[in-house]
């Protein structure tokens, strides 16, 4: 077997966060470019963005048989979010300033990019439609920066390899 190539993860990777999309199976190059999308990116911190999916079972049993089989159940998606706050600059903390409690939106996360390439047309996205929960400021600890953990809610389809369109 040939080893297959791989891509490293940093600085491979942006999301950001649209207040609104007309269609999360293909968004606009413009709708991800808006003014009132928030590059989340550099907010982020190495761990804060954490997609997650639970697939519940469905067991299969038969009279006929003495073996249970399983069925796909339903799907959660859930995500949290931890990123940099900075109380002291508004220039600085726009994700903060964007995300407050029950704000809706989209994050929209590509990977296996570098992150400094524009997005285009072609580009392949994760879309989450969320929610936000409360947000709470972590404690300050010595050799760290001040951070903020938060739940999005996902509240519709998670939308996996959306095709960006011009």
């Amino acid at each position: 077997m040939t080893m297959p190539s791989s891509v490293p993860a940093d600085g491979n990777q942006a999301v950001w966060w649209a207040p609104a999309l007309a269609d999360p199976e293909n968004p606009t190059v413009a709708e991800l470019t808006a003014p009132s999308v928030v590059d989340a990116s550099c907010y982020l911190t190495a761990e804060g963005w954490t997609p997650s999916t639970d697939e519940q079972v469905v067991t299969d049993q038969r009279l006929c048989s003495t073996s249970d089989y399983e069925q796909p159940g339903r799907l959660q998606h859930t995500l949290a979010v931890s990123y940099v706050h900075n109380p002291d600059s508004p220039a600085d903390n726009e994700l903060y300033l964007a995300l407050t409690r029950l704000t809706t939106g989209f994050f929209v996360a590509r990977i296996g990019v570098p992150y400094d390439q524009a997005i285009a047309p072609g580009d392949k996205v994760d879309v989450y439609p969320a929610k936000m929960g409360w947000r709470t400021k972590n404690p300050g600890t010595g050799n760290a920066v001040l951070t903020v953990n938060q739940k999005p809610f996902i509240t519709g389809p998670v939308v996996q390899d959306a095709v960006v369109v011009a």
